[in-house]
């Protein structure tokens, strides 16, 4: 396991899954309009079935590739204290001992009868990519890997905004971004 936390500390009610515990964020490029749509928790002590090495008719397999941080982009407004630009995302995987956890999206706080176990705000690929990703909620604390700050832009991460239309505003406010938290019960 890293040394670092991996926000792995959510809560003291919140248990670590030790199988896949901490590793790699990771996803489709953000220029490709194939491959997978969701977020990968990839552990960072893989094992192998069969394998052949190399890239063998890459344009007839799926890739996954590494998620990077793009919060903080040409000088754009950044939430978190720690710079982020570049930075290699890591990952963990939690349970609770609740029968019931939701990710929240708008909120920086939870329901009445909802314990809160993080917040943060909402993430996903930028609004332009060719490949859609999942939505996620990105601890406020955000954590990178140590071995990067390489521009390498495979799996991009950003900041989600609010879009005033069919969303009313008032109550959201345009072009605002959005906070979120992660609840259990």
């Amino acid at each position: 396991m890293s040394p670092k936390r991996a926000k792995q500390q959510f809560t003291t009610t919140m248990l670590v899954m030790y199988v896949a515990a901490y590793g790699y964020m990771a996803g489709s490029e953000y220029t490709q309009t194939g491959d997978g749509t969701n977020h990968l928790c990839l552990p960072d002590d893989p094992t192998w079935g069969a394998f052949q090495d190399g890239f063998h008719n890459p344009e007839y397999r799926a890739h996954a590739y590494g998620a990077e941080y793009e919060i903080g982009v040409h000088g754009d407004y950044s939430p978190f204290s720690q710079a982020l630009l570049n930075h290699d995302a890591p990952c963990a995987v939690c349970r609770t001992t609740r029968s019931s956890s939701i990710m929240i999206p708008g909120r920086t706080n939870c329901y009445s009868g909802w314990i809160l176990e993080y917040s943060g705000y909402l993430v996903s690929t930028w609004s332009d990519a060719a490949a859609p990703a999942e939505y996620v909620c990105l601890d406020g604390d955000a954590e990178s890997m140590i071995h990067d700050n390489i521009d390498t832009n495979g799996h991009v991460l950003y900041l989600v905004d609010v879009v005033c239309g069919t969303l009313p505003c008032p109550p959201y406010v345009d072009g605002r971004e959005l906070a979120c938290v992660v609840c259990s019960k």
